[in-house]
């Protein structure tokens, strides 16, 4: 694909588009409820490993087993989705999230769980994550089509988000109204509706309306020859150079050691302010799907995601180091609305970039840096917290990025800029 057909489509400005459209809508609202289930399990199992464990080296394991696996399968995912149906593959998704559930409830019920256990669970709950990130990416761009992608992508990021800020709410109430146990076990019915809504969903290889030759699955060899593929394009590997780099050193491994930043900055009921600060995140992030749908603002541009991940890193820093719990609040609301645009903005322009007959395997080898080097942060974070405690092991890998991505904008900006010109 040329450079000034990779820059030439530009999103529609018409507010919530994606929206308009019929299957869309059904699908945003079921993916919402299943994030709202997977922030549901997180929220109750973190503090159920905290309480009993204390270990900040268990937490930072928590973000090495949740995101390790698109790193090694990212790529087999994409293509898989290329090839063969990713309504299936979401599903499948669907089943393994219900059965970590299933299993953290029988095991909180009956008083068992053992560090294997967890060290198990969370193992199988980032595996699930594969058959459901980029198959799930790949089944928006056949639903909506390359005109509302943007919207779909944003709004999908919304989506995600809207169920985060309803999973610590809701993971809160259950606890208190339920206990741990009855209610990460009710929290199973959260990923039903998506599961069934890919049943029969008119979608993927067999209704896609260009038809690709099928390419043979070759494993790890697709890694290299979809690097290949793309390597001439300025823009997907700008994104995916800072993908790597934000991944790498922070992504979500503070989240998992919140309940460390609860207790240090709290008074009081820890689980209450754990909760708050995991719900002022989320909130940002859907503050700025709803502003940023209605107002057109923040088009994709490839010089863009560079100047939001600088402001991520600042309110990061500012969260780690702040010693006052309304100040952290603010700065997780900043940080989700920043984030939420950095991350959904890198995923549109990774897929109006893709070349079509491969958009899985690029898209899954977006995800493998994107996803799978933030397994990373929990060593640079908690494993890291161990040693220097999780306020500065937060606050030093934050500044690191940040000088990174200076200094990648400052190597890049005069190729990124010329790109632009062409469009």
């Amino acid at each position: 694909m040329s450079e000034r057909g990779s820059t030439a489509a530009r999103p529609p400005r018409q507010s919530f588009a994606a929206l308009r459209h019929p299957h869309y809508r059904r699908y945003f609202v079921c993916t919402a409820l299943s994030m709202m289930g997977d922030s549901t399990e997180h929220v109750i199992s973190y503090w159920m490993i905290f309480q009993k464990f204390h270990s900040p080296a268990l937490g930072g394991f928590a973000i090495l087993s949740h995101w390790l696996p698109f790193l090694f399968f990212g790529v087999l995912s994409g293509a898989l989705a290329d090839r063969y149906d990713p309504r299936r593959m979401i599903q499948f998704g669907m089943f393994l999230f219900a059965s970590c559930s299933l299993a953290w409830g029988v095991l909180f019920l009956t008083d068992s769980l053992q560090m294997w256990h967890a060290l198990v669970i969370l193992s199988v709950h980032g595996l699930a994550g594969v058959f459901w990130g980029t198959p799930g990416q790949v089944l928006l761009h056949d639903m909506v089509g390359t005109d509302l992608l943007p919207s779909a992508v944003r709004l999908n990021s919304t989506g995600r988000f809207l169920g985060l800020l309803a999973g610590p709410a809701l993971g809160g109430a259950v606890m208190m109204v339920f206990g741990p146990a009855h209610g990460i076990l009710l929290n199973v019915c959260s990923f039903l509706p998506l599961a069934l809504l890919m049943w029969k969903a008119p979608y993927g290889p067999a209704f896609r309306k260009e038809k690709h030759p099928p390419r043979p699955i070759r494993g790890y060899a697709d890694i290299f020859a979809s690097i290949e593929s793309i390597r001439g394009n300025r823009v997907i590997i700008s994104i995916m150079l800072l993908a790597s780099c934000s991944s790498f050193f922070v992504a979500s491994g503070y989240q998992s050691q919140m309940p460390e930043f609860a207790q240090d900055l709290g008074h009081g009921d820890a689980g209450f302010y754990y909760s708050l600060l995991l719900a002022a995140n989320a909130l940002g992030a859907l503050v700025a799907g709803f502003a940023l749908e209605a107002s057109g603002w923040l088009q994709p541009k490839p010089l863009t995601p560079f100047l939001l991940l600088m402001l991520w890193c600042s309110s990061l820093i500012g969260f780690a180091l702040t010693s006052s719990y309304p100040v952290a609040v603010m700065l997780m609301l900043v940080t989700g609305f920043v984030g939420l645009a950095y991350d959904s903005m890198n995923q549109t322009l990774v897929q109006l970039n893709a070349p079509p007959p491969i958009r899985g395997r690029v898209v899954g080898l977006y995800n493998m840096f994107a996803q799978g080097l933030r397994a990373f942060s929990g060593i640079t974070i908690g494993v890291g917290g161990s040693f220097v405690g999780v306020h500065w092991s937060l606050a030093l890998s934050a500044m690191t990025l940040l000088m990174l991505a200076v200094l990648l904008l400052y190597r890049i900006r005069p190729a990124l800029l010329a790109t632009e010109g062409t469009g």
